[in-house]
């Protein structure tokens, strides 16, 4: 999920009526680079409505920008937690999306939202972990572990932790066999203290971590599956592993904002998602899961039954989905905030 700028989508149809149907607009506010631009291609096209894409870096930074007055966004892409975090903030629409009969191409697994169990005003819309994006022509050895991690940055290589509260101080719950939505504050400080001690060993905590890994600049870094794309690109020298600790993983939601200013357009653009070969086209690009078992068959098998991407049953065991911890994310800020800051 790198970080986009901005983008605008729109295909121009001959004649009167297409005058008309240009004049529909749809507003996405999405992570940076987490949809296929093809899929948007394909929805002006098929449409005649114009996508504008907005992008952001964190869940906190995109409710941060809505509370703080930001209007004409229409869809909004949030993680599970933060999709319930927003029901309970009433910043979501009811669309009803449920009742489209590509609905039920979606696994009923992926319907995490505590908030929205059925699918009334959200529906899954991509899935992943977060592990170790590496260089292998800059490590000793093939990264397995976060114990591989640190012991490439104490032989004086770079690695790179994401500036990420509750993905990094995760690692640290992860290590200690703990819940990654714990509240127990002698657990975080534990997980605290293990990063900490590792801290001086880290070069950077940032999200903008590929081209440091591509050019070989940074050994390892700590990373969304998203970084198939790149190993894809260039599999002898790149690499990503789901440490055998266990990992994290995420899962975004497609959300209508209840201020949004094209329904209907949004709505539209919901379906044409539920759509398995639209799907299967952005999960490929993408090069993560998807909550759409139509689409996982259209893909082809070397992403499909990769492991890394994919993984087994026992691997996925292992995996832990942030909640929402309401009054207990206070906790997490100041444990954090001890972490960021700590000499």
């Amino acid at each position: 999920m790198l970080k986009l700028r901005h983008l605008t989508l729109c295909v121009a149809l001959g004649g009167t009526s297409a005058t008309a149907l240009a004049a529909e607009e749809l507003h996405l506010y999405n992570w940076g680079d987490y949809i296929n631009p093809e899929v948007l291609t394909r929805f002006s096209a098929a449409t005649g409505i114009k996508v504008s894409l907005d992008t952001y870096g964190s869940n906190e930074e995109m409710l941060a920008k809505l509370q703080a007055g930001a209007k004409g966004y229409d869809i909004v892409f949030p993680s599970v937690h933060m999709h319930d975090t927003m029901a309970v903030l009433d910043l979501l629409e009811k669309t009803d999306i449920n009742q489209d009969p590509a609905f039920a191409n979606i696994d009923p697994a992926f319907l995490r939202a505590k908030s929205d169990p059925k699918g009334e005003y959200c529906m899954p819309y991509a899935w992943g972990t977060v592990g170790i994006f590496y260089n292998k022509n800059k490590v000793s050895k093939p990264i397995e572990s976060w114990d591989d991690f640190f012991a490439e940055a104490q032989a004086g290589k770079k690695v790179i932790l994401l500036d990420d509260m509750r993905e990094t101080l995760g690692v640290g719950l992860i290590k200690d066999g703990k819940s990654v939505n714990t509240t127990n504050a002698a657990e975080l400080k534990q997980a605290a203290d293990w990063l900490i001690e590792r801290k001086p060993l880290v070069s950077a905590f940032t999200y903008d971590s590929v081209p440091m890994v591509q050019s070989g600049d940074a050994a390892a870094a700590h990373y969304f599956v998203g970084a198939m794309m790149y190993v894809k690109q260039d599999p002898q020298n790149l690499a990503y592993v789901i440490p055998k600790e266990g990992a994290t993983m995420y899962q975004e939601d497609v959300c209508v904002l209840k201020s949004a200013p094209n329904k209907a357009a949004a709505k539209r653009f919901m379906s044409f998602l539920l759509q398995p070969q639209i799907a299967a086209l952005n999960t490929a690009q993408q090069m993560n899961g998807t909550p759409n078992r139509e689409a996982l068959k259209l893909l082809p098998a070397e992403l499909r039954d990769n492991p890394q991407v994919n993984p087994p049953a026992e691997v996925m065991a292992k995996l832990q989905i942030f909640g929402d911890l309401g009054k207990g994310l206070k906790q997490y800020d100041r444990v954090w905030t001890r972490v960021r800051t700590a000499n």
